[in-house]
């Protein structure tokens, strides 16, 4: 693991600036999400590969379409780092034509129609429906706090074998335990979701999630506790000691520390490397996890949380905005 932890955050940040000097002037939260796909993928990234898949996107959509902005890094990279851009192209635009006849049409779900292009063509209408179901019942439970965001979730939960109402009882179950700890928010509910995905019982997916958190605090990480939770969530459903986890969390915080973007003043905040820290440790825990189901889990999580990371990038990408706006 120590091997594959060094090995891993090399391969990120190399990643991450092969992808910056392919597609400029994007986010600077959004290229980590970008490196962590490939990551995950166990794909290297090649700068011409990704300027092609973004002229494949460019040429088929318009600058106002949901695929472009925030949205086109993430999507190229879901596309460039699978076997068959082209294919999947195809497909995420037809699961995002099927998704819009459901839900109100937003950058979220053009990542949500493009996080779902694998595998077969058939029945995803089928699938559009339950997750609209799902998120309706998500807005019913939790009305304030379910956003567009929350799409991408409600589309994986559709995919889940389970009844509605055992994932629905699963999710809640699991904001009530969460509730006991931390603070009310989008935050939450989204590490809800998260854990809602995974298989085990609401009181031991929530307890060990609680768990990790106090061990990365003891090992003297200060996790956030906002949209950061989800991928402290994502992480816990993976395999492995959870005093072990948080050490190798704070390892490749340690090391993400004294690189560009990340260092003290001028990087991202802490909060947000330990964030990407988790994340990286996710990876090659999902890797390493000898249960095949519980791997693929653990890899819809960080899909899950790449999610939430575009929403955050979204977000911040617009307050940036409208203070610049109001500077002059």
């Amino acid at each position: 693991m120590e091997r594959d932890l060094n090995k891993a955050l090399c391969d990120f940040i190399r990643y991450r600036e092969t992808i910056r000097h392919a597609i400029r002037m994007q986010s600077d939260y959004i290229y980590p999400v970008a490196a962590a796909m490939f990551l995950s993928a166990g794909k290297k990234p090649d700068a011409d590969e990704l300027k092609k898949v973004r002229k494949l996107v460019r040429g088929s959509v318009s600058i106002f379409s949901n695929f472009r902005g925030n949205t086109e890094l993430p999507l190229v990279a879901i596309l460039a780092s699978g076997n068959d851009p082209e294919g999947a192209w195809d497909r995420t635009q037809k699961n995002y034509a099927l998704l819009k006849e459901r839900f109100m049409a937003s950058e979220h779900l053009a990542l949500a129609a493009a996080m779902t292009c694998s595998g077969r063509d058939g029945g995803f209408s089928e699938t559009a429906v339950r997750a609209k179901r799902i998120y309706k019942r998500m807005r019913r439970e939790h009305p304030f706090l379910t956003g567009a965001e929350d799409s991408v979730f409600a589309l994986l939960l559709a995919l889940d074998p389970r009844s509605d109402d055992e994932l629905i009882d699963d999710m809640d179950e699991c904001y009530r335990l969460l509730d006991l700890r931390f603070p009310k928010g989008n935050g939450m509910q989204a590490a809800s979701h998260v854990l809602a995905l995974a298989n085990g019982s609401p009181r031991d997916k929530a307890d060990r999630m609680i768990e990790l958190f106090d061990a990365v605090r003891d090992a003297g990480g200060r996790y956030g506790t906002e949209l950061e939770l989800a991928q402290l969530a994502a992480l816990s459903v993976t395999d492995g000691d959870t005093a072990e986890l948080a050490r190798l969390v704070m390892e490749a915080d340690s090391f993400l520390k004294k690189q560009k973007g990340y260092r003290p003043v001028f990087g991202h905040t802490r909060r947000t490397r330990l964030m990407h820290a988790a994340l990286i440790v996710s990876v090659i825990s999902g890797e390493n996890t000898a249960n095949a189901v519980a791997s693929q889990t653990a890899l819809s999580m960080i899909a899950a949380q790449q999610a939430a990371i575009c929403a955050m990038a979204a977000s911040s990408s617009a307050a940036a905005a409208a203070a610049s706006s109001g500077a002059h």
